[in-house]
């Protein structure tokens, strides 16, 4: 288990171990429940009933103080209106009951989904955006006083953080448009990073660390998402055409290039052209070759 985010023990509030203080609790009781038997005994009535209310002051001022602090979690002190300190050390817990109401803040980890936001792009294309944020407390102070409450103003500034980005970038980069910059759908890694930027500085006053932010959900608006399917499609289709002819023209040259250094295979430029044209169909047509027999001369 890591350390604490947050000092064990910070502001100038009176805290020590309670294990210490319930031992202390457990042996005065004894000692008033010995003194009070005594007195009894011989008779001291007076005496007995000062142990009584002794006994009774002491756990009425000592029971009150007692509070259980749980791994990874806080506690904010105040007293009065006033801020008197945070204890973050975990387990049974003493101070001044006068400290009160302590405010408890858990500094683990969190996790939230943000809701799906419809929100146009930076060319103007309606797109589905939702992300997903870790995040936790390393400030109890500034996460109770700071802010009404911590939980919702996470989620409000990442709704707030992820539609603001997700319009400063394109979907994606269309067939024609330039490859400068960023797209949401090509460079998950760097607007991910950009995106946990722009969360960590709206929240930062509120004493929040954003540990991750990661893009979850990323579509183009029902309204748009099958045009846009038919346009990655046909990208697609033309980026394997390219592949295709590329490779068609190394195998063509590389096969004129045998047929010329072979024995008496030396090709007239009509006759290279002809064998050329019939390669480039043949290798890149996406059907089945018919072969056609020449019985004839070639000429």
């Amino acid at each position: 288990m890591s350390n604490s985010p947050v000092p064990t023990i910070s502001g100038r509030a009176f805290v020590v171990s309670g294990v210490a203080v319930l031992l202390l609790l457990i042996a005065g009781e004894v000692l008033a429940i010995s003194g009070f038997i005594r007195s009894i005994s011989i008779g001291a009535e007076a005496r007995a009933v000062l142990i009584l209310i002794a006994s009774a002051v002491l756990t009425a001022f000592l029971i009150p103080g007692f509070f259980l602090n749980q791994p990874k979690q806080a506690r904010v002190l105040t007293m009065f209106g006033d801020y008197r300190g945070t204890d973050a050390t975990a387990g049974l817990r003493w101070t001044l009951p006068f400290y009160y109401p302590r405010m408890k803040v858990s500094t683990r980890l969190r996790n939230f989904e943000s809701s799906r936001s419809k929100v146009n792009d930076a060319v103007g294309n309606p797109i589905e955006i939702s992300s997903i944020v870790v995040w936790r407390v390393v400030d109890p102070v500034s996460a109770v006083f700071e802010v009404e409450d911590y939980d919702t103003y996470v989620e409000t500034q990442t709704e707030s953080a992820v539609r603001s980005l997700a319009s400063s970038y394109p979907y994606d980069f269309g067939i024609n448009d330039s490859h400068d910059g960023l797209s949401l759908r090509g460079d998950t890694a760097e607007v991910a990073e950009k995106m946990m930027e722009a969360i960590q500085a709206r929240v930062a006053e509120a004493g929040i660390e954003i540990v991750e932010a990661r893009i979850n959900h990323l579509a183009y608006a029902t309204e748009i998402a099958a045009a846009m399917l038919k346009r990655q499609q046909a990208s697609a289709l033309l980026d394997a055409r390219e592949t295709i002819v590329k490779g068609t023209v190394s195998i063509v040259a590389a096969a004129v290039k045998e047929l010329e250094l072979s024995d008496g295979m030396a090709l007239d430029p009509e006759r290279k052209a002809a064998m050329v044209a019939n390669l480039m169909v043949v290798l890149s047509s996406g059907a089945e070759p018919t072969p056609v027999i020449n019985a004839g001369s070639l000429y």
